[in-house]
């Protein structure tokens, strides 16, 4: 069968690309190796979010008393939790086959593998070929390669969405987004959690006043935060609690607990793929690729998690439309430099553009304005005063590059940023945009009137 664009991988970057090319007029043929909306609909993204908003409302029933509620009775029905998570993604999932259907892709319920440069192959043996070819396979859950490691007892994320139960006590390796958002998630609904952090921060990607912040606010919350701490050993005991060994300050310690997280990070997902007989260039950290998306094979391109140039699900989304108008040579003004990220704890930190420590990087002279959510009107209404805005300037030419929060709403916050940052905004021109009141984005506007 012979299509215009074949897709391998049916995550976001793979579906949406492959919509965007049949509204294009293109025949579209997309490989569903496992379940279409890849890790971030069914194992990542939506079903964490789910959680997440679950334990922001578990919070707010704990601290009852700050709306003047002293008198009910909460129980937590961790079944309902789960089934609602399954619920949402099952609505969503079945949305996309229904897109899809309707575009006329041709979807194909098997993994794929090159037979050359041009031919795909499905599990059966059936041949698919095309003149451009788009790998998006997206990742894997990495490992510490440890003692231990590979003890039943070592969930995944894929692993900890699917239990039954909230863990008396949960030891996370990891403190980057996957590892917080779980340490906030399951701290929220009565687990006491311990992360152990190799890094001096947790949150490594993000401005270390966000990050430091957040520790903060989260040890407050009962999360012990362990950071410039190496696992060693993983092991069981005879009441088969799990001990794991780490180091810190050259010291050898141990943390016990019923349940284990190992979120040290994903890796490219590659294995399978025959790229060898298309003659693609890869590694275990992914297929490289230029700034259009291709490969070193004409033809053949890699968007999302495989090409590991930056693993967030939108990137994957917006690279699979810069493949595609490469493939029909047309021009996008997307800038990659400018991506939102969030990370979904309680309360979720976003940022977009530079931290103040890449800046000082690049010999960049800054400014810097900072805003509290403690005098933000909308924040105590909602009671979530605790939060930071740090916005960050060029001092040569008053463009601003960075924005950085941690409070209520920051992740949206973050698009806003991205948005003024797209549109050369510099700290003179936004004092003429017009904030509503009362809102949290006016977190923004004291941070700007702060800058020097």
């Amino acid at each position: 069968m012979h299509s215009d664009l074949i897709i391998i991988g049916a995550g976001p970057g793979g579906y949406e690309t492959a919509l965007a090319a049949a509204g294009r007029g293109m025949t579209v043929t997309l490989f569903n190796g496992d379940r279409l909306g890849g890790t971030c609909l069914n194992e990542g993204c939506i079903p964490t979010k789910c959680l997440c908003r679950n334990a922001e409302v578990v919070s707010l029933f704990k601290e009852g008393e700050t709306f003047g509620i002293d008198d009910f009775t909460f129980t937590l029905d961790y079944n309902k939790v789960v089934e609602r998570k399954d619920a949402v993604v099952s609505q969503l999932r079945e949305g996309i086959a229904s897109m899809l259907s309707k575009a006329k892709v041709n979807v194909v319920e098997s993994k794929g593998s090159f037979k050359d440069s041009k031919t795909v192959v499905d599990k059966e043996g059936n041949e698919y070929t095309a003149d451009n070819i788009i790998i998006a396979t997206g990742s894997t859950s990495r490992s510490l390669p440890i003692e231990g490691h590979d003890l039943d007892c070592v969930k995944d994320s894929t692993d900890m969405l699917s239990i039954d139960y909230v863990p008396e006590s949960l030891t996370i390796i990891g403190g980057g987004v996957i590892g917080m958002e779980f340490a906030s998630i399951f701290s929220s609904l009565g687990s006491k959690v311990t992360v152990i952090e190799f890094m001096k921060q947790i949150l490594p990607p993000f401005d270390s006043d966000i990050a430091k912040r957040l520790k903060q606010t989260l040890t407050k919350k009962g999360i012990k935060i362990i950071t410039s701490a190496a696992a060693k050993k993983i092991e069981q005991n005879e009441d088969y609690e799990i001990v794991v060994t780490y180091e810190s300050k050259g010291k050898e310690e141990q943390v016990v607990s019923s349940d284990l997280l190992m979120a040290v990070g994903r890796a490219p997902r590659v294995d399978g793929l025959n790229l060898e007989a298309a003659g693609v260039e890869y590694s275990n950290r992914g297929i490289p690729v230029d700034d259009f998306m291709r490969t070193n094979v004409p033809g053949i391109y890699a968007i999302g998690d495989v090409n590991a140039r930056m693993m967030l699900a939108h990137v994957a989304s917006f690279q699979g439309i810069r493949a595609l108008n490469t493939i029909q040579t047309k021009t996008d003004n997307i800038d990659f430099s400018l991506v939102p990220s969030a990370v979904f704890t309680v309360p979720e930190c976003g940022m977009a553009g530079l931290t103040e420590e890449q800046c000082k990087a690049q010999g960049m002279e800054i400014k810097i304005g900072q805003g509290f959510y403690r005098a933000n009107g909308k924040a105590l209404a909602m009671a979530e005063p605790d939060g930071l805005c740090k916005l960050i300037f060029n001092k040569e030419n008053d463009r601003l590059v960075g924005v950085h929060i941690m409070g209520a709403q920051a992740a949206d916050l973050a698009q806003q940023g991205v948005d003024l940052m797209n549109a050369g905004a510099t700290s003179e021109s936004m004092k003429s945009v017009i904030f509503g009141h009362p809102t949290v984005s006016e977190v923004i506007l004291s941070a700007l009137h702060a800058v020097k």
